[in-house]
């Protein structure tokens, strides 16, 4: 029991760091409201679910063994970070109106399948993620309490459980600062700082060591 509640505040201060899918689930709520950025959510932990999943059933090593493959999932995630931080700023230059309207007249409402999609490729691509689950949670691994795979998959359900706790405080923060019904202009320079801070995620990315 002392197992898991260390493990699970470990991964809360994991989860709570800002990152490629807190920054989203943030934009999301803001532009969106609580209940779409919430179908981003389980995009992201359907990406996790598939990740731990892939770790129980021996990713850990092969990712370990081959240089290959994390360079490829590395630049996988570069290039999704710069499309959607492109995207994102491009249309805040496009749309170039600032009249003063409530956030959701400003916003073009996105189907929230779309959303939820779009935090998938985020977190199946982001090699931060990727580390979490075969860098991170394996240190918590104990032959007392287990097999190697039943143990990841009950720590890698103590991180969803973390994750999910994490991304809706930014979503529901994002939710908030969108009831305050800010201006089209307040509204895309939060856009355009999002962009911004993507193309920057992909930057950093990019000149990591794989």
């Amino acid at each position: 029991m002392t197992w898991a509640v260390v493990f699970f505040g470990a991964a809360v201060l994991v989860a709570f760091t800002p990152g490629a899918n807190n920054l989203l689930g943030l934009h999301h709520g803001m532009t969106q409201g609580a209940w779409k950025g919430l179908a981003g959510l389980l995009g992201r932990l359907a990406a996790f679910t598939v990740l731990i999943t892939a770790v129980a059933a021996g990713l850990g090593q092969l990712l370990a063994a081959s240089e290959l493959a994390l360079t490829v999932i590395k630049w996988a995630g570069v290039a999704y970070l710069v499309w959607i931080g492109g995207r994102l700023l491009w249309s805040t230059f496009h749309a170039g109106r600032t009249s003063l309207v409530q956030a959701p007249r400003g916003t073009e409402p996105v189907p929230a399948s779309r959303i939820a999609r779009k935090e998938f490729v985020v977190a199946i691509t982001n090699p931060k993620a990727i580390l979490i689950f075969t860098a991170f949670v394996p240190q918590f691994i104990d032959a007392a309490h287990g097999s190697f795979p039943a143990q990841i998959a009950i720590l890698g359900a103590i991180y969803l459980l973390a994750e999910f706790v994490a991304g809706a405080t930014y979503i529901g923060a994002g939710a908030l600062v969108k009831s305050l019904r800010l201006s089209r202009r307040a509204t895309r320079n939060v856009d355009r700082g999002t962009g911004v801070v993507l193309l920057g995620m992909a930057g950093v990315l990019a000149a990591s060591s794989s």
